[in-house]
């Protein structure tokens, strides 16, 4: 699939790029050869393969879930100007 000039103005456009005339016609050919090996990629055989998550195979080293923090919420919330039930309470701000 080749790319038009109209297609990559519209793709720099929403990537937010300024591109001169002169540069148009390298970015369609770039575009276009990148596009083309995708094309070519997507005809590869992959119904053997198994989805993963990571090429190697390793598990993640995970820490250990336990409270490290004490619960000052009581204390925090001493300097709130309204609370109730453990929660700051705000004055409306829509109407």
């Amino acid at each position: 699939m080749s790319l038009d000039k109209d297609q990559v103005r519209q793709i720099a456009t929403l990537a937010r790029l300024k591109l001169g005339d002169d540069e148009y016609a390298e970015s369609v050919e770039k575009l276009s050869r990148i596009v083309d090996f995708v094309d070519h990629l997507s005809e590869a055989d992959t119904s053997g393969v198994i989805p993963m998550a990571h090429p190697l195979d390793i598990a993640q080293r995970l820490r250990p879930d336990v409270v490290t923090e004490p619960n000052d919420r009581d204390r925090y919330q001493e300097n709130a100007a309204s609370v109730s039930d453990g929660l700051y309470l705000v004055p409306k701000v829509i109407e």
